[in-house]
Order: structure tokens, then sequence, then C-alpha cells
């Protein structure tokens, strides 16, 4: 494709940041190469160079260089791993789509991943306006809301900004986690990895992030069920928040740092633990056109998997 012209008349599009913009329309072209075009001043608006955070204007007119599509690469995903999601809807009305995401499923494509959430329902559905409100990692299920206008997704994500939504999660964490630690408050900073991973680590100069815990119920002394609030929304942030206290989320193999006492790993090895065990259950957004909430329940393997726990502190 060679160099084309967009101007911008659907007021849709009004608002939008660049970088999203050109994630929906330059379908199946990684978003790292997204933001090196934009880095670049490739990317030209009223024949200027834009940051990725620029807001769309009506009448705008983008330059877009020329970069291989979904025309050429076609979004690729298997027909039950579209019945999956179309199965995983908790709600749906004209404004929202909610899912129970299933753990294992990336929000969206990259990094390998030729199609995520984001991508297969925009194909299946035929609802190519459709965008993530938040997101969710690969590994954690639970509640994952999309946005089908662009007014919607304004509103929920000036909700977010303004830290008017309320996240709630479920987690299982290795050992009896205190009573007392009721709130987590240290700073996050991202770094890289020497393979190139991306991770997350305490740091005094980090952003600073807040989770409250609260105890559900006890397997014992070799684990604990938590209910997890944000404050912040930071990458990782429960997982190393957990992992902090010496209490790491069961299944999570990056952050687990502590050493287990003989008793509790000889314990632990008699439970199947097939994923992170961290579930996004309750999310509320509020909105001046009614809130949304919704609840999703455990999965089934994680219902095992506590049970399990339970029945291993009685042996």
């Amino acid at each position: 494709m060679g160099v084309t012209y967009v101007d911008i008349v659907d007021r849709n599009d009004v608002g939008q940041r660049a970088d999203n913009f050109l994630l929906r329309r330059l379908k199946g072209v990684p978003r790292q190469h997204i933001y090196r075009i934009l880095r670049k001043g490739e990317v030209r608006v009223n024949g200027g160079r834009v940051k990725a955070t620029y807001r769309l204007q009506l009448n705008d007119r983008i330059r877009i260089p020329p970069v291989r599509t979904a025309e050429q690469m076609p979004v690729q995903f298997s027909v039950s791993a579209a019945d999956r999601l179309t199965a995983a809807v908790l709600y749906e009305d004209e404004r929202y789509l909610v899912l129970n995401k299933p753990a294992g499923v990336a929000v969206h494509g990259g990094s390998g991943i030729n199609a995520g959430v984001i991508e297969i329902l925009r194909e299946h559905l035929s609802m190519p306006r459709l965008e993530l409100v938040h997101r969710l990692d690969r590994d954690t299920s639970g509640c994952l809301a999309l946005a089908k206008t662009r007014a919607t997704l304004q509103q929920a994500q000036q909700a977010f900004r303004q830290r008017r939504v309320k996240k709630i999660y479920e987690l299982f964490v290795v050992g009896a986690w205190p009573q007392q630690v009721r709130t987590v408050q240290v700073k996050l900073k991202r770094y890289e990895t020497s393979w190139g991973e991306r991770r997350v680590r305490v740091d005094a100069e980090g952003q600073t992030a807040r989770t409250d815990f609260a105890v559900l119920e006890r397997a014992g002394d070799i684990a604990t069920r938590l209910q997890a609030s944000l404050h912040t929304g930071r990458t990782h942030q429960i997982r190393v928040h957990a992992s902090s206290q010496g209490h790491a989320i069961l299944g999570d193999e990056k952050y687990a740092t502590r050493q287990l006492s003989a008793s509790t790993s000889t314990a632990l090895s008699a439970v199947s633990v097939e994923r992170l065990c961290l579930h996004a259950s309750k999310l509320h957004i509020p909105l001046e056109q009614g809130d949304l909430r919704v609840a999703a329940p455990l999965s089934e393997a994680l219902t095992n998997t506590w049970q399990q726990l339970k029945l291993a502190a009685e042996a």
C-alpha cells in the first residue's frame, strides 16, 4: 500500500488519540511499528508531525505512510476461539460488550500473537469500531469491558482517569496472608529483562500504586484466598504487591520469589495449579446514562484449585 490520506469527517473519530486511530485502521500492523512511524514523523496531520497522544479534530487530514496491513496479513483465528469468546459474554447493550475473559487469551495482538480478544470480536461480530475500555493481563481471567461507540469509550476512559471505576479481583496466594496487612502502597517501576521481557518491580523512583487486600478464606497455612481492590492501575500491580509481602499469587512464575518451607512445598505439590490464580471478579463504571455493574464468577478450574488447596491443608 502506498501513501494514503484520510480526512476526519466522522464525528466518532473526533477526540480519538492518533495511535489508537492508527491501530484500528491499520489492522494487522504491529503496535511497535505504529509507534515507530509516529516517532519518525512519517505520520502527518495537516502537514505536521504529531505525537501518539494527539487528539484528532474534525476535518483533520492524516498522511499515512506505506505499511503492510491486514489486507496482506488477515486476522487469523479459529472458529472455536471465536465461539469461546462469544460464549463468555456477560453483558451486552447498545453501548457495551463485557466478557468473562478466559485465562490465557491476550486482549490484543502483538509480540507474536496474531489476534487477541479485540481483533477476533471485531472480525467475528462485524464490529470494526469495537474498542477495549481497559486491559487485563493475558493470564488473568474475568471482567473485560469493550465499547461499541466512540462516545461510550470516551466516557469510560474519563471515569478511569478520574479513578471513579471500581475493579475487584479474587486471588489465591501462597502462605498465610497476615490479617493486619490490608493496604499495600509501594511504588512500581517497569523495566526490561536482558532477554527483552517487560516486567515490574518495587522501586522508590517508580509510580505510586495502592492495592487494598481483604482475606476471604484460608486453606490452613499453605494458601489464602484474597479480595483485592485497585486504587491505581499499574502494570502487574496486584501480582507485584502480593509478592512484595512474601505471598506471591499461585501460578505466578514471574514474581514468585519466596522460598517455601518443606511442609508448604510438599502440600502444594499435591495441588494442580494450571494457571495464574488471579480473576477480575467485579467491575463498576459510573456513567451519566446509567452505571455499568458486572460480576464474573470464578471458573470451574479456579474453584477446583481452591478445593484442592483446602483438602491439602487438612491432610
